[in-house]
């Protein structure tokens, strides 16, 4: 970067210095062109007054005394009568010519324009004289530019010190500005007194620094509850399995302890297939096509596969609605609202209600489950979507979930654009909600 600021730097004082030698070279050709057609005019004058005074017998000596000038006399008529640069040219007639009409009107006269026959812009100037006959003076224009060459070299000097000098400074202010960048404290960005316009940066730097460290914790918080997820249950299969291998269970409580086995077996299965997905869904390897699909008609299967869960908790299940279709992912969808109709019946009470609602509303498609349940408190209603979290930690051994459920349904409803929305009271129930965007057009 130091570089780049360098050659910039560089390249905008080397820029200026030569547009700024252009302007002078024009400046200076404009100021010695105007001394030049001042000059003229006096030789002009001056010539013409000799003239009038000596006769044209002071024509002899002009080489002499305007050595460099083209001077001519030219008759009322337009004839050529002397030319101190003769040719062919000094026999046509100049009567046309715009400086020697202006003269012979008004008494003088000038004219800028192209010599075929010298093949140069001429600068020329008329005066009548007191016979009525035209003197004229002439001189190249190309004689203005070479006076103004003259300075070139000075300049072009004047310019080599200046790009050399500038290409120091430039290095120096470059190697000042990027200094403190190279200086600054990426771990405490905000601490950092630098310049103003990087002050975004560096909180854009703070808060992704803060966001990694909360992934971080999140990462170590998810490990250490996974560890105590699964040591959990292999502690108990383990233990059951020992006591069975030792021969210490009785013949007629064989079959209990195969089914805690069974449980406990299936409560991990669950908690690492939920695992899974949740990986699957942080990194974004759902790779299943979106199709359309009919909430109600999902939402009704999966009332029918939680009756009997719902009957064995002595709660009753409900559905009510409309058909709505959603474009999304419908195992994703599936999961979604499976997890929320079984929390509904697993917090419950005895002799409780789930009632599930589908259709469409005001903001969009709703998937709708509410219970009459043990309910959450506020404090809890922000954290219950995060990963092992348990309102109820005595509770949820009971009803053996994996604190994953509710993770998995935020996950999937961030990956559908959709909301998720909690109402709950402690001892009278909760309603949760899964609230799709309308679709476009």
């Amino acid at each position: 970067m130091r570089k780049k600021i360098q050659n910039s730097m560089f390249m905008v004082v080397a820029a200026s210095l030569l547009v700024a030698y252009a302007i002078t070279i024009l400046f200076m050709y404009g100021k010695i062109r105007e001394i030049t057609e001042k000059n003229i005019r006096q030789q002009a004058v001056y010539i013409g007054a000799a003239i009038n005074i000596s006769g044209e017998s002071y024509l002899s000596r002009l080489d002499k005394a305007w050595p460099g000038t083209r001077v001519t006399l030219i008759s009322q008529d337009g004839k050529v009568l002397y030319d101190t640069d003769e040719g062919e040219y000094s026999f046509e007639n100049h009567k046309d010519r715009p400086e020697v009409e202006q003269a012979l009107r008004g008494g003088e006269g000038s004219d800028i324009r192209h010599s075929a026959t010298i093949g140069e812009d001429m600068l020329y100037y008329a005066v009548r004289l007191d016979d009525g006959n035209v003197i004229r003076v002439a001189q190249t224009l190309s004689t203005v530019w070479k006076t103004a060459m003259q300075f070139m070299p000075v300049m072009l000097g004047i310019v080599a010190v200046m790009m050399a000098a500038a290409y120091f400074i430039a290095k120096q202010q470059s190697r000042r500005l990027v200094q403190p960048i190279n200086r600054l404290n990426l771990d405490e960005p905000l601490e950092n007194d630098i310049y103003e316009e990087l002050q975004p940066l560096l909180r854009r730097i703070d808060e992704q620094n803060r966001q990694k460290d909360a992934v971080a914790n999140m990462r170590k918080e998810f490990s250490a509850n996974v560890s105590h997820e699964l040591k959990t249950p292999l502690t108990s299969i383990s233990g059951y399995a020992e006591i069975m291998r030792d021969g210490l269970v009785k013949p007629e409580d064989m079959q209990k302890f195969a089914n805690r086995i069974y449980n406990e077996a299936e409560r991990l299965i669950h908690l690492v297939n939920d695992i899974i997905k949740l990986s699957k869904l942080d990194e974004g390897k759902i790779s299943a096509q979106k199709e359309e699909v009919n909430l109600f008609a999902l939402s009704r299967e999966i009332c029918d596969r939680l009756q009997q869960t719902a009957r064995k908790n002595d709660v009753g299940l409900t559905l009510s609605g409309e058909n709505c279709v959603v474009s999304g992912i419908g195992q994703l969808l599936q999961e979604m609202i499976y997890n929320l109709v079984e929390n509904a019946i697993k917090y419950n009470r005895k002799g409780g209600k789930v009632s599930v609602w589908t259709g469409n509303t005001i903001e969009g498609v709703c998937v709708r489950v509410t219970d009459t349940g043990i309910g959450i408190a506020p404090a809890d209603q922000e954290r219950i979507f995060e990963r092992f979290y348990r309102v109820d930690k005595s509770h949820s051994k009971e009803t053996g979930g994996t604190g994953l459920g509710l993770s998995i349904v935020k996950h999937g409803a961030m990956i559908h654009g959709a909301k998720v929305r909690v109402k709950s009271e402690l001892g009278k129930g909760t309603t949760m909600e899964i609230l799709f965007p309308r679709a476009e057009g």
